[in-house]
């Protein structure tokens, strides 16, 4: 059972730009900025910004934007499971802290299942920051 959003990434052109909008616009919690990301709140909300102009990703990974939802440690097996005998198309492979699914809907929207919350990667970025992590 899935229990709401976990997190949200929005794909951005430009990380500076991108960042000042999100922290002194719409004054969100800055916490972690990285050479090609950011972390910010919203609330309780965990906003992603992800700097994304790699152009040797595939069509499907050019635009990183998604909605993450979260699901209990104990589901996330048997729930990709399901998910993927659903015949369910997979947009990535997960390379971050924590066990995560990435899919699309019937309509092409990038989702993402996961397991692990902000607190849980910001300490696995105290062992292991990303290039160019600044604390907030």
């Amino acid at each position: 059972m899935l229990r709401g959003i976990n997190h949200i990434t929005l794909a951005v052109s430009d990380l500076d730009a991108s960042f000042n909008f999100y922290t002194k616009t719409l004054e969100m919690q800055p916490l972690l900025r990285w050479d090609k990301g950011a972390y910010l709140l919203a609330g309780d909300l965990w906003l992603c910004l992800a700097l994304d102009l790699d152009a040797n990703k595939t069509s499907l990974e050019k635009d990183y934007t998604h909605i993450s939802f979260d699901v209990a440690p104990s589901e996330f097996e048997s729930y990709s499971t399901r998910l993927l005998s659903a015949g369910i198309t997979r947009w990535k492979e997960n390379s971050s802290e924590g066990k995560s699914l990435y899919f699309l809907d019937p309509d092409g929207h990038k989702l993402e299942i996961h397991v692990g919350s902000l607190n849980s990667r910001l300490q696995e970025l105290k062992s292991k920051p990303y290039k160019g992590t600044q604390w907030y």
